[in-house]
């Protein structure tokens, strides 16, 4: 019998089913994994008193990386649990604690947007942030929740194997899998938005999240999925074009047009593979559609940062 997780939908950018956070409890004790951003935190809240469970009770706060739609909103939910602790990468925690860096590169990207996407994004008290080597494990309760390093979408990223509920919380590292993109059979994408894209860490990955074996992965983009290793055979063969694409810009394409580039040859993979899946509505490519546009711009990324790289051999 699994140990029980509850999805927590985010309603993030007011949309239903596009990120969540997942509430864990064991023995009187709390742990929230993902917090996505401000205006989530209340959300989360609510589902804890419909558990039965006080602020007192969280043990945990878990950000698989820093990515605000993931953390964005640990300030606040640290600040409403006073007894919890946050668990983050090595290279995640130092954000938390001053997330000054994250927000001002957000801002640069989003403008006046930002606030409507994010809210406020509250430091946390670095007395009260916990750094996850890899491999290294917590308790809750009687479970034992286990922090696996995890690059390919971020060099900060981590997953967290739950053993109890034969359960692996992915972050990003297993893609997306939008439950509205289900409806004919398993369909994901990978999230290899900028800065950190890395196809062969993302691919290596896969290969150790689907080595835990368990029955199921919960994507914060979104929910649970049993049809793990049909996800990850779509992720794996996308990742390696994705990757065909960065190689064929870096040898052909100057540096003024390569979003154009890239972004358009993964909007031409997106749509054949939509076709392919019989998910020719379309609200399905409105709902992959901004996925792809930050896919195509983290490749376009990735060729600037292998060009940079060679300059300075």
């Amino acid at each position: 019998m699994f140990k029980r997780v509850q999805t927590i939908d985010c309603d993030y950018t007011d949309r239903p089913e596009i990120a969540a956070a997942y509430l864990i409890e064991d023995a009187g004790e709390v742990a929230f994994i993902e917090t996505n951003t401000a205006h989530s935190v209340p959300r989360l809240l609510a589902q804890l008193e419909a558990a039965g469970r006080s602020p007192e009770d969280v043990r945990y706060v878990i950000i698989t990386h820093i990515h605000l739609d993931h953390a964005g909103g640990a300030g606040h939910l640290m600040k409403a649990c006073p007894n919890a602790t946050l668990l983050a990468h090595p290279k995640a925690a130092m954000h938390a604690i001053d997330p000054s860096r994250i927000v001002a590169g957000a801002r640069k990207v989003y403008g006046s947007l930002f606030d409507l996407l994010y809210g406020d994004v509250l430091p946390v008290s670095e007395d009260r942030v916990q750094s996850m080597n890899d491999g290294e494990s917590v308790t809750l309760g009687s479970r034992t929740l286990t922090m696996l390093h995890t690059r390919g979408h971020a060099n900060h990223h981590f997953v967290v194997h739950d053993p109890d509920a034969s359960a692996v919380f992915t972050g990003d590292s297993f893609g997306v899998a939008y439950p509205a993109l289900q409806r004919n059979g398993p369909f994901a994408l990978p999230s290899t938005t900028p800065t950190d894209f890395d196809a062969i860490a993302a691919r290596e990955s896969l290969t150790r999240i689907l080595d835990l074996q368990a029955e199921r992965v919960f994507p914060t983009h979104f929910g649970e999925h049993r049809a793990t290793q049909a996800l990850a055979a779509q992720l794996d063969q996308a990742l390696q074009l994705y990757q065909d694409i960065v190689d064929e810009a870096d040898r052909s394409v100057d540096d003024g047009e390569l979003d154009a580039f890239c972004v358009g040859k993964v909007d031409t993979w997106l749509r054949a593979e939509l076709t392919a899946h019989g998910l020719n509505d379309p609200a399905d490519y409105e709902l992959a559609r901004f996925d792809g546009l930050l896919n195509g711009q983290g490749l376009a990324f990735a060729v600037r940062k292998l060009r940079y790289k060679r300059s300075l051999a």
